[in-house]
């Protein structure tokens, strides 16, 4: 593979990067004839056309013999959609280049096997670590039906959320609280516990940046969401659930959904919180891909006990709140020993203003017998 190839799978890429597609994973395509893009597309929404059709009608007849850049291995089975394998042999591609391939173990026949028995050359793997992590979301939401979840957690330099009495607006300044909301736009859902939305009253919604604004959760096992609080009173405009346990009252369940708010029930844990791992299968059964968890330390801690965050964000502000001040952002027994901790594998520095900002996927270390959690 040249030079060429890696410029136009980048592209493909960058393509991919773009629409709103859930529950089906970002795809970009490019067809070119050499250093000539014929067309190019990406997957937009969710029944609409597949990034390879877009690019395959772009590129017209001048696609006979062109070579196919596509960041995920075509659809060789019908869904909302006709197989995009089908398309590129009726085009008359010539060489298709794929960054990876379908992880979906519900797919029955590969577009990789189909379009090489049928003549067209065909080459995996490149730019493909770029691509697994673009479907990084989708793909644990397809092989072990349950939602993806990104942690996020806002501290002061000596590991404190609020000061000594309960003020937390704003450890960090504005532009992390843009990042913020630009997370939300990029994630199918935001989930809070109950304890954040008595203390903050939050909207959680997207402001001061375009895009979606995603399912708002929250986590309330004895259904004490206050029938005034700014999510009940918006929940006809933005979708809005409460998970509980089987333990919370009908009545309170039934006055929420007569205020628009759905209600999921699942396993209460033994200290009667919501089983995590249920919530997650229960979002992914809602067709919810992703989520980005904004707190608070109770829920957070629960999280990583479990081993449940696949992802963190965090906002580290140059502000000292001191020894009184609200003790972290994490509420958890934590490991025994540094060696044990989770970790961010491959972390990305930056800043946010004057806030530092790390971010990457979460590595659990394999347990031990003696190992918590």
């Amino acid at each position: 593979m040249s030079d060429l190839d890696s410029e136009m799978m980048k592209r493909a890429l960058e393509l991919a990067r773009r629409g709103d597609p859930a529950p089906n994973p970002h795809v970009g395509c490019v067809v070119a004839d050499g250093a000539r893009i014929l067309g190019e597309g990406f997957h937009e929404a969710a029944g609409k056309e597949h990034a390879e059709l877009k690019a395959l009608a772009a590129a017209g007849d001048e696609a006979r013999g062109a070579t196919m850049y596509v960041t995920l291995e075509p659809c060789n089975h019908d869904g909302r959609t006709a197989p995009c394998v089908d398309a590129i042999l009726a085009a008359g591609i010539g060489r298709v280049l794929m960054a990876t391939r379908d992880p979906n173990p519900n797919v029955k026949g590969g577009g990789y096997e189909r379009l090489q028995e049928a003549g067209v050359t065909v080459e995996i793997g490149l730019m493909e670590k770029e691509a697994k992590y673009l479907i990084r979301a989708w793909t644990k939401f397809i092989v072990t039906g349950r939602a993806f979840l990104a942690l996020k957690l806002a501290v002061s330099l000596d590991g404190r959320i609020a000061t000594r009495t309960g003020e937390s607006k704003w450890i960090t300044g504005d532009q992390s609280r843009a990042k913020v909301h630009y997370l939300r736009t990029v994630h199918d859902a935001v989930l809070v516990g109950i304890s954040t939305v008595l203390a903050d009253d939050p909207l959680l919604t997207p402001r001061d940046v375009e895009g979606r604004s995603p399912v708002r959760i929250v986590l309330d096992s004895r259904l004490r969401l206050p029938e005034d609080s700014q999510l009940v009173q918006t929940a006809r405009d933005v979708p809005t659930c409460v998970v509980t346990t089987d333990r919370a009252a009908e009545s309170a369940a039934q006055s929420l959904e007569a205020a628009g708010i759905s209600v999921i029930r699942v396993p209460a844990t033994a200290e009667g919180r919501c089983d995590m791992n249920h919530v997650l299968k229960e979002l992914a059964l809602r067709q919810v891909v992703s989520v980005l968890c904004e707190g608070g330390a109770e829920v957070a801690g629960s999280l990583l006990a479990n081993r449940l965050a696949d992802e963190i964000h965090v906002f580290v502000a140059p502000v000292l709140l001191g020894p009184r001040g609200r003790p972290g952002a994490v509420d958890w027994a934590g490991p025994e020993s540094p060696s044990q901790a989770p970790r961010i594998g491959n972390p990305t520095w930056e800043l946010c203003g004057n806030d530092a900002y790390v971010t990457g996927s979460l590595v659990y270390p394999k347990k031990t017998r003696t190992q918590p959690g």
